[in-house]
């Protein structure tokens, strides 16, 4: 007679939870410094966006010294040449000052996009937009009406530099360099 078979024994059956939970990304909130840099980018951009409508409005009331200004470059051409030249000059700087924000814009939404290297465009843009302040500076906030331009353009400026300057800070630098929070395990 041949041997009885064992008994039919069903192995045992796997885990229904592993030991390490799967990685799942999640959507952190940003340290004190970063959401700090946050705002004073923003205010930058409001003050640019200020800048740049009080700028429109000063217009008509500073091509006259602008005119000026250029008439004292070379004092021997036609009246339709100064104005045509200060128009000119105007909407260059207006120009810029608008590329300016939108540079900001932009570069602002990569940070918190946690772009890599997003800090050296924004100092390049703190480099045009100092340029920038120097020529209406020197060429379209003259007089009574160009004084406030000045102010909310340094005004500008200074908040894009605390800006930066925060965003420099570790906990912002340890936060873009992460790029992803990933979390482990079920929420809590």
């Amino acid at each position: 007679m041949a041997p009885s078979p064992e008994p039919h024994v069903a192995p045992a059956r796997p885990p229904l939870k592993e030991k390490a939970p799967p990685p799942v990304l999640t959507k952190a909130k940003p340290p004190v410094s970063v959401r700090v840099a946050q705002v004073f980018w923003i205010l930058s951009l409001v003050a640019g966006a200020a800048g740049v409508v009080y700028a429109f409005i000063i217009r008509i009331a500073q091509l006259p010294a602008i005119e000026k200004l250029v008439k004292g470059v070379e004092a021997h051409r036609a009246d339709s040449t100064y104005e045509s030249a200060a128009q000119i000059v105007f909407w260059c700087i207006f120009g810029a000052m608008i590329a300016v924000v939108f540079l900001q814009i932009v570069f602002f939404v990569s940070f918190r996009n946690r772009r890599s290297s997003v800090r050296w465009w924004q100092f390049g843009t703190l480099f045009l937009q100092g340029i920038v302040l120097i020529f209406a500076h020197e060429l379209v906030a003259m007089g009574d009406r160009g004084k406030p331009l000045e102010i909310i353009l340094g005004t500008q400026y200074l908040l894009a530099i605390i800006a930066l300057c925060v965003s420099l800070l570790p906990p912002a630098l340890r936060w873009s360099a992460r790029k992803y929070d990933i979390r482990r395990g079920p929420s809590a």
